[in-house]
C-alpha cells in the first residue's frame, strides 16, 4: 500500500468532537476538498479495517465459484440492482467497450411489511459461502452510519440545515457493490479498461481500501491523478445526484480504474453508493442558487433519475 495520499485527507473524529474549532476545521476541509477535487480521503471513521478484510474474504470465495453457479444469482428482471452481474455486462456511459469486471450488489435489508418492500429489490444471498449475508450486512450498516454523518457535514458546509441531505438518504436505496477485476485477456485492447472513465450516479460514494491501487481521478486541469489504496481510509466522492442538488457547487468528478502494469494481479474493491429514498426530490437546494439566478437543473425524483442512468450503463433495459 502506498504511504502518500494525493488527495486531501480529513479526520471524521474532528467533526464528531465537542471542540467547535475542530468541528469547523473538518467542515471546511471536507467541503473544500470535495469542491476542488471531488474526492477526499477520510480517516477517523467507524468502519474497522478488519471488517473490510473479512468481507473481502467471503467475496473472494464467491467469485472463485464456477460461472454457471454465480449466474444463478443474476437478476436482470430487477435491472441487476441486487445479486450478481457477470463479467462484461456493464459499460461506462458513452463508452463502446464493457468494463473488465464482474460484481455483486447488496441493498437495504427490508422487513416484509415495509412500505418499501415492493419498491426496492430483495437482496440475494448465495448458499455456497458461509457467513456471506451476515458479514456483508455488518459492513453495509457500518458504512451507512459513517455516510449519514458525512452528509450532515456537507449540509453544514453548504449553509443548509444539518439534516437537509441526510434526511433525503433516510431509508435510501443505497448499494454496496463488491467488484472483482480478474486477470484476463483484453488489457491491451484499445478502449478496454477495468472501469472506463465515468461519474457516479448517487449522492456520495464511500470506498473502503481496495486490495490494489488503480483508481485515478480527472483533475480540474484535465490531468489524471492516481489515488492510492491506503489501508484504513475511506475514499469519498460526490456523484451526479449531489451535483444536481448543489447546483454544481459540489461537482461529480470523472474517474476510472486503469489496467495493471507489469505482472497483473486480481483487484477487489467495494464502493458503497449512498442513494436517496426513491421519492426524495433532487431539486436544487435554495442555498446553492445565487439571488437572481435560476437553478441549472429541472426537478426530478431520485427514482426517476436512477432509472435513466441505469439505462445508460447497459445494466438496465430501456424496453417497456
Amino acid at each position: 500500500m502506498a504511504d502518500e495520499q494525493t488527495i486531501p485527507v480529513v479526520d471524521l473524529e474532528k467533526y464528531e468532537s465537542d471542540d467547535p474549532e475542530a468541528r469547523q476545521s473538518f467542515i471546511e476541509s471536507f467541503g473544500e476538498g470535495l469542491r476542488e477535487f471531488g474526492f477526499v480521503a477520510v480517516e477517523g471513521h467507524d468502519v474497522p479495517q478488519a471488517m473490510v478484510d473479512d468481507t473481502y474474504d467471503v467475496f473472494e470465495e464467491f467469485f472463485d465459484l464456477e460461472d454457471d453457479v454465480k449466474r444463478q444469482y443474476e437478476r436482470p428482471e430487477t435491472d441487476r440492482q441486487r445479486g450478481f452481474t457477470p463479467f462484461g455486462v456493464e459499460q461506462a456511459k458513452d463508452n463502446e467497450k464493457p468494463d473488465l469486471k464482474e460484481f455483486w450488489h447488496v441493498g437495504r435489508e427490508l422487513d416484509e411489511d415495509s412500505e418499501l418492500a415492493d419498491r426496492m429489490p430483495t437482496n440475494v444471498w448465495p448458499d455456497e459461502v458461509p457467513g456471506f449475508r451476515e458479514q456483508t450486512l455488518q459492513l453495509w450498516d457500518s458504512l451507512e452510519s459513517s455516510a449519514m454523518t458525512m452528509l450532515e457535514a456537507i449540509a453544514d458546509y453548504l449553509g443548509a440545515k444539518r439534516q437537509t441531505i441526510a434526511d433525503k438518504a433516510e431509508d435510501g436505496n443505497s448499494i454496496l457493490r463488491v467488484i472483482y477485476y480478474p486477470v484476463c485477456e483484453g488489457f491491451e485492447e484499445p478502449g478496454a479498461m477495468r472501469a472506463a472513465e465515468h461519474e457516479d450516479i448517487n449522492l456520495i460514494t464511500l470506498l473502503p481500501t481496495a486490495t490494489q491501487s488503480g483508481l485515478e481521478i480527472l483533475t480540474r486541469d484535465g490531468e489524471w491523478l492516481p489515488v492510492p489504496a491506503k489501508e484504513g481510509q475511506l475514499i469519498v466522492d460526490t456523484g451526479d445526484m449531489m451535483k444536481r442538488l448543489t447546483n454544481e457547487t459540489l461537482p461529480a468528478t470523472t474517474h476510472r480504474v486503469v489496467n495493471p502494469e507489469g505482472e497483473p494481479e486480481p483487484r477487489y474493491s467495494m464502493p458503497f453508493f449512498v442513494h436517496p429514498h426513491p421519492d426524495a426530490r433532487l431539486d436544487v437546494l435554495e442555498c446553492c442558487v445565487d439571488d437572481g439566478d435560476e437553478p441549472q437543473y429541472e426537478p426530478i425524483s431520485a427514482d426517476e433519475y436512477l432509472t435513466q442512468r441505469l439505462e445508460e450503463t447497459g445494466v438496465a433495459s430501456d424496453d417497456d
